[in-house]
């Protein structure tokens, strides 16, 4: 008997917990952020003008490359009939070759990360802000991205409490 007035309680409470939940007319939403950013014609552009600088900087590594590739073919052929000074000489020269060559490749790596950086902010800047004005004006409590490691684009901060005074408090901190 206990138990028949425990499970009618429960479902009791239950419709009137979802009846106050309906009357509250909670509005979620939901986006791929990704795929907004991709569609916008500035994210072509942006791409475009990335692949052109990374296949410059490719290019000219490649010609490095190249090049100190002939200087240790140079050497290999004539490093038997060097004298020992020549040899350290010339050993050190590509050395220092492979040195500009590594050196090359980080500031290019960081080159075409700036350039990235540069680029994709201001494009994903304007989707954001669009998606935030989207929710404002549409009365949504929060809109989650769905894309891959999405997170929470937007929230009404007046429609949503901040718990975080209330966590704090509970594990005693202050």
């Amino acid at each position: 008997m206990k138990r028949y007035l425990v499970i009618v309680s429960l479902v009791i409470i239950m419709i009137f917990m979802g009846q106050y939940a309906v009357g509250q007319s909670f509005k979620f939403g939901h986006i791929n952020r990704n795929e907004l950013i991709q569609a916008m014609p500035e994210f072509d552009s942006a791409r475009a003008t990335l692949e052109k600088l990374s296949t410059e900087l490719s290019n000219a590594l490649e010609m490095l490359q190249v090049e100190y590739n002939n200087k240790a073919d140079a050497y290999l052929k004539e490093s038997k009939t060097l004298t020992d000074l020549v040899r350290q000489t010339k050993e050190q020269e590509l050395q220092d070759y492979q040195n500009r060559m590594q050196t090359f490749q980080m500031n290019a790596q960081n080159q075409l990360q700036e350039k990235q950086v540069e680029l994709f902010n201001p494009i994903t800047t304007k989707a954001d802000k669009a998606i935030k004005d989207v929710g404002k004006e549409n009365g949504f409590i929060y809109i989650f991205d769905t894309s891959p490691g999405g997170q929470i684009i937007y929230f009404d901060e007046t429609k949503s409490t901040n718990i975080m005074t209330l966590a704090k408090a509970k594990i005693g901190l202050k």
